[in-house]
């Protein structure tokens, strides 16, 4: 009986992780540029004593869904929106280079570019720095243009350009604080030609009804599972009284 129970067991353990995973998609269905969290579920036999029939659950991560969100158009400046596999290079509190589809964009007191959440945007040589300017321009191969405060009529002039690097879901992991960074042993390279489109901003790819019905079916089937455990427990209880009759 008891390795009934660890057999349901494993399977509700796997069900809470997938039912977490869901749940953080369905949390960040507005979140600028998310991209949904992949869990597979498998079959893992259990070796020794027993039946070969004897199955455990096991979740592994696959990922991310490399479906694009659809495109917003914001008018702003400063918004941008990563055409095809394009990432965004961003520097991290701590100096790493890590990746992001979010582009919306804003310059500090200090003129340094930022994300929205305040993370420095890297270009080619480093950190993007604007001087005073009384209108800033990003092309669409990713080139960051601004006019000198005071100088009206004046030609634009480039200050910099994004760093914008080719990468795939499966080249990319997910960091606890949403960024994504290269998987071990992967380089990523930077992208050329158009790379961005300003003045746009790509939505969530979760998809809202579905994540709603899987998060409905996991809860059943965590439901399923705990019955089964507690039905293994009392075979046991009752197997344990005929032998103690005996």
């Amino acid at each position: 009986m008891d390795r009934a129970l660890y057999v349901a067991l494993s399977g509700a353990a796997q069900t809470l992780r997938a039912q977490a995973a869901n749940n953080h998609n369905l949390a960040n269905a507005s979140t600028t540029a998310f991209r949904a969290e992949l869990v597979v579920a498998d079959g893992a036999a259990v070796t020794g004593e027993g039946f070969d029939s004897r199955v455990q659950a096991r979740n592994y991560d696959v990922g991310l869904d490399s479906r694009a969100g659809s495109m917003i158009s914001t008018g702003r400046d400063l918004d941008i929106a990563l055409r095809d596999d394009g990432w965004l290079a961003v520097q991290t509190a701590d100096g790493r280079e890590a990746y992001t589809r979010a582009g919306d964009l804003q310059v500090d007191a200090e003129g340094v570019l930022r994300t929205g959440g305040g993370l420095e945007v890297l270009g080619e040589g480093g950190p993007i720095s604007l001087p005073a300017s009384s209108s800033i321009a990003i092309g669409a191969d990713g080139s960051v243009s601004a006019v000198p405060l005071g100088q009206t009529g004046a030609v634009a002039s480039t200050v910099g350009r994004l760093k914008v690097v080719a990468a795939s879901t499966t080249q990319l992991e997910r960091g606890s604080d949403g960024l994504y960074f290269a998987r071990e042993g992967v380089t990523l390279e930077s992208k050329s030609g158009t790379t961005v489109t300003a003045g746009m901003l790509e939505s969530s790819n979760v998809n809202v009804a579905e994540a709603m019905v899987n998060m409905i079916e996991l809860a059943r089937n965590f439901e399923l599972q705990t019955r089964a455990m507690k039905s293994a427990d009392e075979n046991a209880q009752q197997a344990s009284t005929l032998l103690r009759m005996k």
